[in-house]
């Protein structure tokens, strides 16, 4: 029966009493009139007549009471049904159904919700188990990968992390999925080191990439490993596409145990042939130097010419055995800085002594820029920052056009900074060249100029040993200038 049947049945029914009493009343009324008041039957009259209206008024105030009891509540019952309904399937119970069949307009309500609600259970069901299947291929892949990896949210919780890396931290998976990684820290000394870069960045800053430069030392499985460390930020676009979100980090551990082995290995190689370099070195200049000897006797224009060939070329060796001590110390951490109170000048004229045979061969002139009333002292390893600013100089010759010009000089910043720079105009350098040219054995492609590739290198450790650092400016066509940056007149904490 729907609705309209309802108030129309109900409306007929209470005017169809109301008309009962009503007439019933208009009789009993007829009656007594038409009665004498002082007949004995009068008084029998009147109270079958009240007893009468009595009862068809009770019937019909007990039957209005009815409709008004029943009649709101079966129509508000379907509605309140329809609406749990729908608060049941926000609260993601797909699995709830409608039985309104015995109400005509809401039964194709019932039939269209209970469609709806099927289909919503059907979607979530394969939307779950593909979540699900997902979620543990990821599992897979992440504990297929050979090196330690964690994955941690903006709240610095834990979110996954495979088996390698919890065979580092010496952890159980339990003990730290959805847990907070500086909770965990306060007992695990090595992650307290891995998460210790990400807990001082600001939570609402996007960071790049980065790559811890020093390996991590890891006694691990009783034996002693090198990992590099790597920290990937998580960026997904936000709601506004051109705004990124950061929505966690990755903190990757590379195994360089292996590679650590063999550049140990390499640097005691290169640092035992250096070493036996030497010896026959120094014992070909002692021949030279008796060759040259006129008690010997006197060579002619072509034995000269020899002679002087394999001085260069001995000279270029003794160099190059030379830069190979000094890297070998870098990377073997056993550079012993001595460090005493040095004026800048005393440096810069170290080195255009050191290179003055060089510029005059080449008729290079040198340039000093050099205030000396306006510039402090420095606190350096003198000999080290010397070889730094000879290299330099060098270098700056050689690349520099015949008949040309080189400038060194040194000035003082506001921030209390001694800058030492050369500066050459000769070809220049591609920008896409200036972080690579520091690089061991790197050399500019295309270059004429011999070299080992070793200088820059060691003289960007030595600065760096100092606390300083050692950049480039350059253009292609417009030469270059290095720049030495070293702490005025402050002692340094020194490596």
């Amino acid at each position: 029966m729907n609705i309209k049947t309802k108030l129309t049945l109900t409306i007929g029914i209470l005017v169809a009493m109301i008309v009962l009493l009503v007439a019933l009343s208009v009789v009993n009324l007829q009656i007594l009139t038409a009665t004498d008041p002082d007949s004995p039957a009068a008084g029998p009259g009147l109270q079958r007549a009240l007893l009468w209206i009595s009862i068809v008024g009770a019937a019909c105030i007990c039957v209005g009471i009815g409709i008004w009891l029943r009649l709101p509540a079966s129509i508000n019952k379907p509605i309140k049904e329809i609406t749990n309904g729908i608060q049941e399937i926000a609260n993601h119970n797909y699995e709830k159904r409608l039985d309104l069949n015995g109400n005509q307009e809401f039964a194709e309500v019932s039939k269209n919700f209970n469609r709806m609600a099927k289909r919503l259970e059907e979607y979530h069901a394969s939307t779950l188990s593909e979540m699900m299947a997902a979620k543990k291929y990821m599992e897979t892949i992440i504990n297929s990968i050979n090196e330690p990896i964690i994955g941690l949210n903006n709240e610095m919780e834990i979110l996954f992390i495979n088996d390698e890396a919890l065979n580092v931290l010496n952890l159980k998976r339990e003990e730290v999925i959805k847990r907070s990684a500086q909770e965990i820290s306060m007992r695990n000394d090595l992650l307290r080191r891995l998460v210790r870069e990400l807990i001082d960045i600001p939570s609402q800053k996007i960071r790049s990439d980065k790559t811890q430069k020093e390996p991590l030392k890891i006694y691990a499985d009783d034996k002693e490993s090198f990992f590099q460390v790597k920290y990937i930020s998580i960026i997904q676009s936000g709601r506004n596409s051109a705004t990124p979100e950061k929505k966690g980090h990755v903190i990757m551990l590379k195994n360089i145990t292996e590679f650590k082995e063999l550049d140990s290995a390499k640097t005691t190689f290169i640092s035992t042939i250096s070493h036996e370099l030497k010896t026959p070195i120094s014992a070909i200049m002692m021949s030279l130097q008796l060759l040259e000897d006129k008690r010997v006797g006197t060579l002619n224009n072509e034995q000269e010419d020899l002679t002087n060939s394999i001085k260069e070329n001995s000279e270029r060796l003794l160099n190059i055995t030379g830069e190979l001590l000094n890297m070998t110390q870098v990377e073997s951490g056993k550079l012993q800085l001595k460090p005493k109170i040095t004026k800048p000048i005393e440096l810069i004229e170290y080195a255009i002594k050191a290179n003055r045979v060089q510029a005059e061969k080449f008729n290079i002139q040198i340039e000093v820029e050099y205030p000396e009333d306006k510039i402090g002292k420095l606190f350096i390893d003198s000999e080290k920052i010397a070889w730094v600013l000879t290299n330099l100089l060098s270098n700056a010759i050689r690349y520099s056009p015949e008949n040309g010009h080189v400038v060194i000089g040194a000035h003082q910043t506001d921030d209390n900074y001694i800058e030492m720079y050369v500066q050459d105009f000769g070809k220049g350098i591609d920008p896409r060249y200036h972080k690579s040219i520091f690089d061991h054995y790197f050399r500019v492609p295309g270059t004429k100029v011999q070299g080992s590739g070793l200088g820059l290198s060691i003289s960007r450790d030595f600065v760096e040993a100092h606390n300083g650092t050692l950049t480039v400016q350059s253009e292609l066509g417009r030469g270059s200038k290095f720049i030495m940056r070293l702490k005025a007149d402050t002692v340094q904490n020194f490596v």
